[in-house]
């Protein structure tokens, strides 16, 4: 059996290993996460699990041509496989070669996003804190039950070399808390539900959570239906993060290139009502993205997506922004260690205004709030920005808010949303999410119900 290597001299004998093969550039991405995840019901602890990851991709470019390789062993035979792996990988490569390894840049910004104190909080109080969520449902309301309830905690580092010398390494940790419940009352049933993600486990309020939780199943039992109708809504903070998610992939320039956003060719114009500006911010403090570098070594900075209505950029990777005739905005993304470089955003979010949740509603008088979506990904098309989604709230009369309502269908267009909000609300969440969003005030949504 191979002896298995330390992880730093691992990366430094696989990019030695790439030269000596003839390799004209090479570069190694590694990710190291360590978890542990906690779920409560019934009284019990119904699953505990830990684990400890470790994955390695090297990237390198043979003969012209980029090619491509992971694994997640750390020993001589495994550096002999990803070499050889790379070349057979860029043998297969077809077309014009589009790709290469990023030298560096001069200058990379610090980023806050882990807490040391956070790596010492013992498993027990972990599991303390997710029996603590399940108990506090029955005790707050008779008529609630907890469906789960649930504690994770994940510690990674991914670091980048390259055989240019870069070196590059970032460490992030979290603890996300989350309460599903159900509330019955006779025939009725509704359910509500809460997630915390911090990176202080006494920021977790556990009787708070489970009053938004419980609160929102409560109310549901006495929702219904309203008419069918084009209404003024205010979407809830949490409901709008759902919403700017899953559409994210609109300012992407790799789906833009590929005819898979409305935003192709568009930088410059109005795409938004003049309350919205969208920001992405790979540095922002914190943030469940930030990091100073991305996933080809690009210093990663903070941008304005979209100001005051107005489309200033795509978010691009270095090939795309090549195809463009642009500089890349660092936004080089992989969805694991052996996935292919992509686009995508890191910290993005709707900029917080000024107007307070109670006024928000004010302003819209009569209408609905819309607290909850489902059904996004049937029901919404990112590409065309088209959506249909089964959704429920409040109605809202003379600014206040009133009876539940559920069991209706909001249907639109996102982009055609964004041009119709009329207000932003000072409440910027992020919900255990990169993705960020205020309460928003929207003219005109259709609203298919009874």
């Amino acid at each position: 059996m191979a002896e298995t290597m330390r992880l730093d001299v691992f990366r430094a004998e696989v990019l030695k290993a790439a030269k000596a093969a003839g390799l004209e550039q090479a570069e190694i991405y590694t990710v190291r996460a360590d978890s542990l995840r906690v779920l409560a019901t019934g009284g019990q602890v119904a699953d505990y699990a830990v684990a400890d990851k470790i994955g390695v991709s090297l990237r390198g470019v043979y003969e012209g041509r980029m090619g491509y390789c992971s694994t997640q062993a750390l020993d001589a035979e495994a550096i002999a496989q990803l070499i050889e792996g790379v070349k057979e990988s860029a043998a297969l490569c077809e077309g014009e070669q589009e790709e290469s390894i990023y030298p560096g840049d001069a200058h990379y910004e610090k980023a806050e996003c882990f807490e040391p104190a956070l790596e010492d909080v013992p498993a027990e109080k972990k599991v303390a804190l997710a029996r603590a969520l399940e108990a506090a449902v029955a005790q707050y309301d008779a008529r609630l039950t907890c469906n789960m309830a649930g504690v994770s905690t994940s510690s990674g580092t991914v670091a980048l070399e390259n055989t240019y010398g870069l070196r590059l390494e970032n460490r992030d940790n979290a603890i996300v808390a989350h309460v599903s419940v159900a509330a019955r009352e006779g025939e009725k049933v509704a359910s509500g539900g809460a997630v915390r993600a911090v990176r202080d486990i006494e920021k977790i309020d556990v009787e708070e959570m489970v009053r938004e939780a419980g609160d929102e199943a409560i109310a549901g039992l006495e929702g219904a239906p309203v008419a069918s109708g084009v209404y003024d809504v205010v979407i809830k903070n949490s409901t709008m993060v759902d919403l700017l998610s899953t559409f994210s992939g609109i300012f992407s320039a790799e789906n833009a290139q590929q005819g898979l956003s409305l935003l192709k060719d568009r930088e410059g114009s109005v795409i938004a009502a003049p309350c919205v500006t969208l920001i992405d911010d790979p540095l922002m403090e914190g943030g469940f993205a930030t990091c100073p570098f991305d996933a080809e070594g690009v210093a990663a900075y903070k941008k304005t997506v979209v100001d005051a209505g107005r489309l200033t950029t795509l978010l691009h990777n270095r090939k795309t922004a090549a195809k463009a005739g642009v500089k890349s905005t660092g936004n080089a993304a992989k969805e694991s260690y052996a996935s292919p470089v992509k686009v995508a955003p890191s910290n993005f979010y709707l900029q917080k205004g000024d107007v307070s949740f109670d006024a928000l509603l004010a302003q819209l008088g009569d209408g609905l709030l819309i607290t909850d979506v489902s059904g996004l990904h049937a029901g919404a098309n990112a590409v065309s920005g088209d959506f249909s989604l089964l959704c429920s709230g409040f109605v809202v009369k003379d600014g206040k808010q009133g009876r539940a309502v559920k069991q209706i269908t909001m249907a639109g267009n996102f982009l055609k949303m964004l041009m119709s909000v009329a207000a932003v609300g000072d409440d910027l969440k992020f919900p255990g999410d990169p993705i960020g969003s205020p309460s928003v005030l929207v003219k005109g949504l259709s609203i298919a119900g009874k």
